[in-house]
């Protein structure tokens, strides 16, 4: 690790940590709008939001001057539909049928996944110390979700095989965005990729469901609205492009890892908000964490060569 590299290599993972404590956050958000607005519904809300703030930000820093090529925009494309279309759609509507258990553990399946598409799609070596890494995390937010009182397993029903479509799709996505980040600036790319998938998202809403879309809009109150902007803005639109930003830096399997943080932050913020009690279980699985990222991220400092230097 060189100095210049080091330095770099701690400000993206601290960002990452900071996004994955906001997804902690927003995974109860979701939920309990999914109370009030139906799924579809919520997910083209929360998307057109996002991309309604990362617009803002594209104006701002004028990176979105230089637009995509027409076959990096297909690429694009297909990143909005698995990224934000799909994965909303399914994340919202799984969230809503599964329980809390089953979906913590289901989405600590993403490393893993991203680990085998960034063997598969790149060529990268799934190393010992990078298994271990992967099998530690899952190992520790296993520790953290199953030792919640009543928390269980339930049989595997239309939830869970939706919240493992989710998952599958946005790793997908995850791994076209590092190719394509070699060539284009991560705000531009989460900025076309919500553009595209927001408006897909809000015909679908619009066909699916017609007026009753402004009818509960309307009926909503201030609280759902304020987690709505919570969602869009904070874990969606800032997170995500931090998110891509990382897969640009460090690649998606690495980037991936840091998901094992999410359940973490949030048993640790139900701790603090709801004043559920913290058990040795919960600090096993902190460590089994850390270490997993930890083995899993330690040779992230090496910028990937074909990076251009347009990135900051």
């Amino acid at each position: 690790m060189t100095a210049s590299t080091a330095p770099e290599s701690l400000r993206v993972q601290g960002i990452l940590i900071g996004a994955m404590a906001i997804w902690g956050l927003n995974v109860s958000a979701v939920k309990e709008l999914t109370q009030v607005f139906e799924p579809v519904v919520l997910a083209a809300l929360r998307m057109v939001v996002a991309c309604a703030t990362l617009t803002v930000i594209v104006c701002v820093r004028k990176y979105g001057a230089r637009g995509p090529a027409w076959r990096q925009l297909a690429a694009l494309t297909g990143c909005a539909v698995l990224m934000v279309y799909a994965n909303q759609i399914l994340f919202a509507e799984g969230l809503q049928r599964s329980t809390a258990t089953n979906g913590a553990l289901i989405m600590a399946l993403s490393p893993l996944v991203s680990a085998l598409l960034g063997a598969l799609v790149f060529k990268d070596r799934l190393t010992a110390s990078r298994i271990l890494g992967v099998a530690l995390g899952f190992a520790g937010v296993a520790a953290v979700v199953l030792s919640h009182p009543g928390a269980g397993l339930s049989s595997a029903g239309k939830g869970d095989l939706l919240l493992v479509l989710s998952v599958v799709s946005f790793a997908a996505g995850g791994a076209v965005v590092q190719r394509l980040a070699q060539r284009i600036h991560p705000l531009t790319i989460s900025w076309v990729i919500y553009l595209i998938g927001s408006s897909l998202l809000a015909g679908h809403a619009f066909i699916a469901e017609g007026a009753a879309v402004v009818n509960s809009l309307a009926a909503a109150g201030w609280w759902p609205w304020t987690l709505v902007l919570f969602s869009a803005v904070m874990a969606t639109a800032l997170s995500n492009l931090a998110w891509n930003d990382a897969i640009s830096r460090i690649g998606v399997a690495r980037t991936a890892v840091f998901l094992y943080w999410v359940p973490i932050f949030g048993v640790a913020f139900a701790a603090l908000l709801l004043g559920e009690r913290l058990t040795l279980w919960h600090l096993g699985g902190f460590f089994a964490v850390m270490a997993g990222t930890y083995l899993g991220t330690r040779r992230a400092s090496v910028l990937p060569t074909s990076k251009l230097a347009s990135n900051p």
